[in-house]
Order: C-alpha cells, then sequence, then structure tokens
C-alpha cells in the first residue's frame, strides 16, 4: 500500500509570516516550520498569503539521507536553484532514468513528470529554492506508484 504524501505539524497561518502588502509583500529569513512529503519548508509566498494566483515560491530542506516520496506535480512547472548539498531524481515511467545536481545547478520538473527525490549526502542537508507556476502549494501535488507506473488518485 502506498503512503500518503502527508504534511506534517500543525496547521500553520502563512500570513503570521508576510510583512508589507499593499503590493509588495516579504518573508524575511524563516526557515523550516512546516513539512511535506519528507521535505521541510519556510513559510514562503504563495496564494496563502499574497494575492498571488499563478506562482509560488519556497525554501525547501531535505534532512541527509531524505526521500520525497515519488509525486507528480498536476499542471504546473516548477524550477529549482539548488543551494546547498547534492540531489538525484528518478524520473519518467517507473522512475527509471536518472539525474543528479549539486549545489550551483538550477533545474526545470515539467507538469506531469513522475520522480522521485533523493538527498545523496547521510551527512549534508540539501537546501532549494523552489518556484511553481501555481499559487497553491501541494494541492496540485499527487502521489505516483512505482511498481504500477501509475498516478495514485484516492482522495488524500
Amino acid at each position: 500500500m502506498y503512503e500518503k504524501l502527508n504534511q506534517t505539524g500543525k496547521e500553520i497561518d502563512l500570513n503570521d509570516y508576510v510583512d508589507g502588502g499593499e503590493g509588495i509583500y516579504s518573508v524575511r529569513q524563516v526557515d523550516k516550520i512546516r513539512s511535506w512529503n519528507n521535505i521541510e519548508y519556510g513559510a514562503g509566498l504563495s496564494g496563502k498569503n499574497t494575492p498571488a494566483t499563478k506562482l509560488s515560491m519556497n525554501r525547501a530542506y531535505i534532512p541527509p539521507g531524505g526521500i520525497a516520496k515519488a509525486h507528480i506535480h498536476v499542471d504546473f512547472d516548477v524550477m529549482v536553484y539548488l543551494l546547498k548539498g547534492s540531489v538525484r531524481h528518478e524520473y519518467g515511467d517507473g522512475c527509471k532514468k536518472s539525474v543528479v545536481h549539486q549545489a550551483g545547478d538550477m533545474f526545470y520538473i515539467e507538469p506531469g513528470l513522475p520522480h522521485e527525490v533523493f538527498n545523496v549526502s547521510d551527512k549534508e542537508e540539501v537546501h532549494a529554492l523552489v518556484a511553481r507556476s501555481d499559487a497553491a502549494e501541494w494541492q496540485n501535488i499527487i502521489p505516483y506508484d512505482r511498481i504500477h507506473e501509475k498516478p495514485i488518485y484516492e482522495e488524500y
């Protein structure tokens, strides 16, 4: 049975981390405050705490040896700038292809591409800046079954 891609911890009001308004919204030096699918996140900017309708951005952290379970981004693009550490993406049908990125690399993930993310280090955390062409955060991401090579559309 496939595990849900859970958000952990208490519900957080992301508006508490934003200042400004009236056209410019700022999140300042907020580290890890929540997690989803084994990835820790800062507050970030999204439709949850700004008027954004087509874009979101977060700082993401994967602990040493951590794995973000296989999933699919539904109808939105993702661009990542890897600030620290190294990740291996296993991707495509059955997640059988593989690519490694390291600090300083930028990469793009197409909508609908199945992928699973691995921190390749058992000692160093991964730190990345993640931008999405979706103002939602995790609502438009679905788990992917690598064995049966299909998305899992159960209600989460």
